[in-house]
């Protein structure tokens, strides 16, 4: 209650049945004590009608009890006190080579690079198309908003002909555009890449998970954040108009940012890059990526699906994918 809802001294020198103790003052100004006594009766009778004291109080508050998609009830304050949003969680989707569906980069030597766009470890294959680079500044919501340093991010997506190394039939061999930085003291990290192309029931986007640290990376079930990138339609646009990038162009053209199964949500508006660069230099991509180590992780339990709830595929997977999303026995 406001102070502009409190009844005034002059109403009378009681309230709720109890004597004011400060009766020339306002009933919001009547000390502690008169305030948890106030607390307490009131609990009382939430509890009479059946409504928890967590529950009413979030509802003389204004806030509803229940939780998003995201793990939102626990970030909620958060954002109140460090005015951030947390990520959203997002489904790693069938081909994250995490070792949740499969093959596991993580664990090969070599994964630690700044330079994604070559394989490494037993092939040097590169991948081809227009340059780009992707920054991501993730920031510790937990701790006041600040940045978090020392933390493992993975990054991946697909090639310029929509497929994933690893799980594509025709790049099984390859491990190309994954990779893990560890963010510095500004909570940042920058990868090398190409850009993405869009394939079949997806916006253009980039991956990535959250680890706590670098030692964390061997183990999934540490994440502390999946989710993914979204890229601005007008560079799509140019991006898609030329050599290498021809299939991207129809497969854009049915969609939107607001039909897209995983940024449908919000239309993205936490996950939108900002970007910029030209065909020639290549493109800058950035993103800042709050994060609470307070809520639980929602995104990435779903390797089977790509985006829709239940882990049904989003959209056809790219050329040469398995429908499951599985792997190659050879890389198992």
């Amino acid at each position: 209650m406001s102070r502009s809802e409190q009844p005034s001294p002059a109403a009378g020198l009681s309230y709720e049945g109890r004597a004011l103790p400060r009766p020339d003052d306002e009933v919001v100004d009547q000390g502690l004590a008169f305030d948890i006594t106030t607390l307490f009766n009131r609990r009382r009778a939430l509890q009479f009608l059946g409504v928890g004291a967590a529950g009413g109080v979030l509802a003389a508050c204004g806030v509803s009890s229940s939780t998003g998609t995201s793990g939102t009830s626990a970030s909620a304050s958060a954002e109140n006190s460090t005015g951030l949003t947390e990520i959203p969680d997002e489904t790693a989707g069938p081909y994250p080579g995490d070792g949740s569906n499969g093959p596991d980069v993580l664990e090969q030597s070599g994964v630690v690079r700044s330079d994604i766009r070559s394989s490494f470890g037993g092939s040097t294959t590169t991948a081809e198309g227009i340059g780009m680079t992707l920054t991501l500044t993730v920031l510790d919501i937990a701790a006041g908003g600040t940045p978090m340093s020392g933390a493992a991010v993975y990054v991946w997506h697909c090639d310029r002909a929509g497929e994933y190394s690893m799980y594509s039939q025709s790049i099984l061999g390859e491990n190309y555009l994954r990779g893990v930085q560890i963010t510095d003291d500004s909570g940042a990290v920058t990868f090398t890449s190409i850009f993405p192309a869009c394939y079949s029931g997806r916006w253009p986007h980039v991956h990535f998970e959250v680890y706590p640290d670098r030692a964390s990376i061997i183990d999934d079930s540490k994440t502390i954040a999946t989710s993914q990138v979204a890229l601005p339609k007008n560079v799509c646009d140019t991006v898609y108009a030329t050599t290498g990038y021809e299939q991207s162009v129809s497969n854009l053209s049915q969609l939107t940012l607001a039909t897209d199964n995983v940024f449908g949500n919000d239309g993205g508006v936490h996950q939108l890059g900002t970007v910029t660069g030209d065909l020639t230099k290549g493109y800058a991509v950035t993103l800042t990526v709050p994060v609470d180590t307070r809520t639980t992780p929602s995104g990435g339990d779903a390797p089977g699906g790509d985006g829709r709830p239940g882990g049904v595929p989003g959209g056809a997977p790219p050329s040469g994918m398995p429908p499951s999303g599985g792997p190659s026995p050879a890389n198992s």
